[in-house]
């Protein structure tokens, strides 16, 4: 099924699921309540979702059954059709939309079945660079230093011009000094890494590699929208205690150290999805217009190396 040709329709449909996620979240940016907004764009995707023509099954989601009343973890959504994995998160920076900060997206990624990794919700460590550049250019095996210096080279870039995406996290102090020391730039960003790896595809935005650790299925996200548009990225999860082990072990992971490449985490035909809920580096957020809201959307199909940003207008009624 991972070598099967998504319908080109789908991708529209992907557009308005993503759309009605971000809709929904946006009517709750800076109250201050992260868990509202997420419900809220859960279950306007869920909603979405289910007019969708397919037999979808969620791999990445909201959490397991158990800890999640909708979009869940096996979930079964769709209105009937052709059998895909879904990858979702409806509302990437519940805490900046929470807070009226720049860069929250609802995100999507759609594969036929088997095409994208069902990675447990554990932190995964992730290194990413845009498309044109030698196989193999940087290693997470690799010292922070070398993979710098080898990208510099491959780049023709000067060491100092090179900038690196990293989460600002306390955990990473460590790769930011070690970054540092090898002579480069680091951009610091205070969440979003899924919006992190798709910069490094993206000239505009100077940010030539992203490094550091964040969530397992935003790395599968993240892996999608390489596919789609091009690139490398390697993961590798980690645990922090024998709990999160068992969890693995639970979604069918055997090799807790394996090193995985970007076709690992999403393979075959993908499509991409993301639609701004509060403007950052890489979409505009929800605005309001005298006759609604408008959105914009960033959508990808790996089949027809296709690349859209689609403006929407909204109406009220």
């Amino acid at each position: 099924m991972t070598g099967a040709t998504l319908d080109r329709r789908l991708v529209l449909e992907m557009v308005h699921v993503c759309e009605a996620a971000a809709l929904a979240a946006s009517k709750l940016v800076g109250f201050g309540d992260e868990k509202a907004a997420d419900a809220a764009a859960v279950e306007a995707m869920r909603t979405a979702f289910n007019r969708v023509p397919i037999s979808g099954t969620v791999v990445i989601g909201e959490g397991e059954r158990d800890e999640a009343p909708m979009l869940y973890i096996g979930e079964e959504v769709g209105a009937g059709g052709d059998a895909v994995d879904i990858a979702l998160d409806p509302l990437e920076g519940t805490t900046i939309c929470a807070k009226a900060m720049p860069g929250s997206l609802a995100v999507l990624a759609l594969a036929p079945k088997g095409g994208l990794l069902n990675a447990p919700d554990v932190y995964m460590d992730k290194i990413a660079v845009g498309p044109g550049l030698p196989d193999g250019v940087v290693d997470l095996d690799n010292s922070a230093g070398d993979n710098v210096r080898a990208l510099a080279k491959a780049t023709g870039k000067a060491v100092e011009d090179i900038r690196v995406c990293v989460l600002d996290r306390s955990r990473h102090s460590a790769l930011i000094a070690d970054l540092r020391a090898a002579g480069c730039g680091v951009v610091l960003i205070g969440d979003g890494d899924v919006a992190g790896v798709i910069a490094t595809t993206d000239a505009t935005t100077g940010i030539d590699m992203y490094m550091g650790s964040g969530g397992a299925p935003e790395g599968v996200l993240a892996a999608a929208a390489l596919r789609c548009i091009g690139g490398q990225m390697q993961g590798r999860l980690l645990f922090r205690n024998d709990d999160e082990r068992a969890r693995a072990r639970k979604w069918g992971v055997e090799d807790l150290n394996r090193k995985y490449s970007l076709t690992d985490l999403a393979s075959g035909d993908v499509i991409f999805a993301a639609t701004g809920v509060t403007t950052g580096g890489l979409l505009r957020g929800v605005g309001r217009v005298p006759r609604g809201w408008t959105t914009e959307t960033l959508v990808m199909h790996a089949a027809d190396q296709m690349v859209r940003r689609i403006t929407g207008e909204h109406i009220s009624r």
